[in-house]
């Protein structure tokens, strides 16, 4: 798996590098989502998969932007899912955004997820990689160097909610409200990569995307973004549910595009999501 992270690194140059001098415009078209895509968004795909079909024992790579996942080896041992360029639509206003990967074995279900990373472009480029713990690496002269492991404490102070706040349901914005009352500051930018980073990095909180009256499965992809985090937190001694309470890593999919609602926090925050949404056990 060391050639698919090098792959990975590779790629996070070269994205940061079109971040930086590539045109930010429109594309004419639209992702499988239904979503504009950037320039960029194209570009970055276009890198990754680039990089990781240069990897033998990768046999197939699935795109948030693309339809169809795509056979590269058929004698290669691993599925890679990755989103190329989370938070895309912030670049113009020069936020912090991101890539994500989930590393898969046999299939795109939660239990064939093996291992998981993500790249945050912000003022320095740090990548985070999830195999047996949680390492956070940082960009410098062209080579990336270890900083830390990442450990969760049991409750943080951070509440980072997401989706359209009128379309929250009435036991949602209970629990999101309770938590500012006791103190925790508002970290929402609106890129699932800089917000899940802070939570991370910062020892701990809560990061929210529930099912809305207007999207009640959810807006976050489980096979590019949803499974790759749920595995970050657990490795980091976190958790992470939907809003059943289920494992996000007990889940299967029927589309590589299935959405899910979601939540990742320390166990303190996790167990007020059982709470308001009435989790038994």
């Amino acid at each position: 798996m060391h050639e698919i992270f090098e792959a990975i690194k590779r790629g996070a140059k070269r994205v940061h590098e079109a971040i930086n001098f590539e045109e930010l415009g429109y594309c004419e078209g639209e992702n499988c989502s239904g979503e504009k895509q950037l320039k960029l968004d194209v570009k970055s795909d276009e890198v990754i998969e680039e990089e990781l079909s240069k990897i033998n024992s990768v046999k197939i790579l699935a795109s948030e932007e693309k339809t169809e996942p795509l056979l590269i080896n058929e004698n290669g041992k691993y599925l890679i899912g990755y989103d190329p360029l989370d938070g895309s639509s912030l670049i113009d206003v020069n936020l912090s955004v991101g890539s994500i990967f989930g590393i898969y074995e046999n299939g795109f279900n939660g239990k064939d997820l093996v291992a998981s990373a993500y790249i945050v472009y912000g003022p320095r480029v740090e990548l985070v990689i999830a195999t047996v713990k949680v390492e956070r690496f940082i960009l410098r002269d062209g080579e990336f160097h270890f900083m830390e492991e990442i450990r969760l404490a049991n409750k943080g102070k951070i509440n980072a909610p997401g989706g359209t706040q009128k379309e929250w349901y009435d036991y949602h914005k209970s629990m999101i409200d309770s938590l500012f009352k006791e103190g925790y500051r508002l970290r929402y930018s609106g890129g699932m990569v800089p917000d899940l980073h802070q939570v991370l990095v910062k020892g701990g909180g809560l990061f929210s995307y529930p099912g809305t009256k207007d999207k009640p499965n959810g807006k976050l992809r489980k096979v590019f973004e949803v499974l790759p985090f749920a595995n970050i937190f657990e490795k980091a001694g976190g958790f992470a549910i939907n809003e059943k309470g289920e494992r996000l890593l007990n889940l299967k999919i029927d589309n590589v595009h299935d959405t899910t609602p979601c939540f990742f926090g320390s166990k303190y925050e996790i167990d007020r999501v059982k709470e308001y949404y009435d989790i038994k056990g």
